[in-house]
């Protein structure tokens, strides 16, 4: 009968984690409904959009190829970036331009690190965070503790239900019939981490429901304004460097990629250290 300790053992280990990652979910969505009122047909700016759609990171490239574009910053195709324009138009162009260093040129890895944990990207953050667009760090970290308590609990029952199979002793229950009753908390745990894939995807690590609504409303990638220079800003700040069309500049940005997959480290910035899902969802989404 030591089966039936370990299969008790097993749905305290997958019911709390499955509880532990519904509470956080409805934690989350409370808070997203506060302060989104009055939030509805607001414009959101340049960097907000980039905020919301990839976190601190996509701020800092879209700050990177809009001075770029300007001819107020050079981005080799090397994968350097030189400072042409020492003076900076806002605050987000000062911190790139601060975190190029004072000999105006630096490889454009640690800039990008260097400018998404800026003050004025932890500003940025913070506003965001009041009027209900973002989601509040504290939130998201519970929601991707939860989900990795759910995994690991799963793992816990795999690892429980083959104990209970390879212990010896006598049982009145066939192995078979065991295997079925530690496959109901296994089936727990499994259909929590699919519910929660499909109801919490990367992108929502950054912009709360309010946000994404207004994501939503910008205009798509092909669509064409008496702003193009805005619209194509817009598309890279939504979409990430896979929306940048001039070569050099994808040049500049693809040996970027080349050294972060060869170890080079990349800091996110606000106060997470996990990796960026929306700035790095379908390669730079």
């Amino acid at each position: 009968m030591l089966w039936v300790i370990l299969l008790l053992v097993s749905w305290a280990v997958a019911g709390a984690a499955c509880t532990r990652l519904c509470l956080a979910a409805v934690r989350a969505a409370a808070v997203h409904d506060v302060g989104t009122a009055g939030c509805e047909g607001r414009d959101l700016t340049l960097y907000e959009t980039a905020f919301l759609s990839g976190g601190p990171r996509r701020v800092a490239d879209v700050t990177l190829v809009s001075m770029a574009r300007q001819r107020r910053l050079l981005l080799a195709h090397t994968g350097w970036a030189t400072v042409v324009d020492p003076l900076g138009r806002d605050d987000m162009e000062r911190s790139v331009i601060g975190a190029i260093g004072p000999r105006g040129q630096s490889p454009i890895t640690p800039v990008r690190a260097a400018a998404a944990m800026a003050d004025a990207v932890r500003g940025l953050a913070d506003r965001l965070e009041r009027a209900g667009l973002a989601v509040p760090d504290g939130a998201a970290t519970t929601i991707a503790d939860g989900i990795r308590q759910v995994r690991l609990a799963a793992s816990a029952v795999t690892g429980l239900a083959a104990a209970a199979l390879l212990l010896p002793g006598a049982s009145y229950l066939p192995r078979l019939l065991v295997a079925l009753w530690f496959a109901l908390p296994l089936t727990l745990t499994l259909s929590c981490l699919v519910i929660a894939r499909i109801e919490i995807p990367p992108y929502a690590h950054w912009a709360s429901p309010a946000g994404r609504r207004l994501l939503g409303a910008l205009p798509p990638a092909g669509a064409r304004t008496a702003d193009d220079d805005r619209t194509y800003l817009t598309s890279v700040a939504v979409h990430g460097d896979r929306a940048v069309g001039e070569p050099d500049l994808r040049a500049a940005f693809a040996h970027r990629e080349h050294h972060l997959e060869h170890g080079q480290g990349d800091v996110s910035g606000r106060h997470r250290t996990k990796d960026d899902p929306g700035s790095g969802g379908a390669r730079e989404h």
